[in-house]
């Protein structure tokens, strides 16, 4: 079972039995925790948050339930249009056995990564604890190099750690706001947590099938109607026409 497969296995298996899903896959890029979230999205999920967890930092990529009416309306509406997704079978918006968006489904699936993106980012930047971190750790290597007169080794240590700590800060600070530029241009409003970190909410989809405009996780260029995720040209009781995305799978 190839790497993709795997991940819908499991992600199928929590759509099925729970309200809330958590993601974890310690080597999966950022693309794929998208594509993932999109596909839950397309059975009445919403994205939530990430948290990094333990020593290494582990990326947690939460999503719940979404009460919404039109969220409900979309999941019934993909239940019916892939009633047995899984590996090899079509999930909503991917090509055949892979996590490759379709072209349809590619700028919601960016659009979700790029909030993963941000949050995980901002996880990662606790300002206060990284620059204590930092000068702490410049001051130490002051004071070992005083108290040792190991003059040679500890004194560019104690230069070269505040530097590079506060250097992976500024790295982290600017491609937040990239991101926050790319989350702004889509439509997205900043918003503050709990916790006062600052975070960015997708505008407030249309109700499902509407005729104006393309409502989040409606393939752009599909007959009002269609399923969420569904490749272009497919509508509900019809088979999939030849040259429809998954009669040319990509790879994962």
């Amino acid at each position: 079972m190839s790497i993709a497969a795997r991940h819908i296995t499991a992600l199928m298996r929590q759509i099925a039995t729970r309200d809330a899903i958590e993601l974890v896959h310690p080597f999966a890029e950022f693309q794929t925790f998208g594509a993932l979230a999109y596909i839950a999205e397309c059975y009445g999920f919403r994205y939530e948050r990430v948290r990094l967890v333990g020593k290494h930092r582990i990326l947690h990529v939460h999503l719940v339930r979404d009460p919404d009416p039109a969220a409900r309306q979309r999941a019934a509406a993909n239940s019916a249009a892939f009633p047995d997704p899984g590996p090899d079978r079509p999930v909503p918006g991917m090509y055949l056995g892979s996590l490759t968006p379709v072209p349809e489904a590619q700028a919601d699936v960016d659009l979700i990564t790029a909030l993963i993106r941000y949050d995980a980012f901002a996880a990662a930047a606790n300002r206060r604890q990284l620059q204590f971190i930092g000068w702490g750790s410049g001051v130490l290597f002051l004071l070992m190099a005083l108290l040792t007169g190991v003059y040679a080794v500890l004194l560019p240590l104690a230069v070269l750690m505040p530097a590079f700590v506060l250097g992976a800060l500024r790295v982290n600070t600017m491609r937040r706001a990239k991101l926050a530029r790319q989350l702004a241009a889509a439509g997205c409003t900043p918003v503050r947590d709990g916790a006062g970190v600052e975070r960015y909410v997708r505008p407030t989809p249309q109700p499902y099938g509407m005729p104006h405009g393309t409502p989040y996780g409606m393939p752009h260029g599909t007959p009002h109607g269609a399923p969420y995720g569904s490749p272009q040209g497919q509508t509900q009781g019809q088979g999939q026409p030849q040259g429809t995305p998954y009669d040319a799978p990509q790879g994962f």
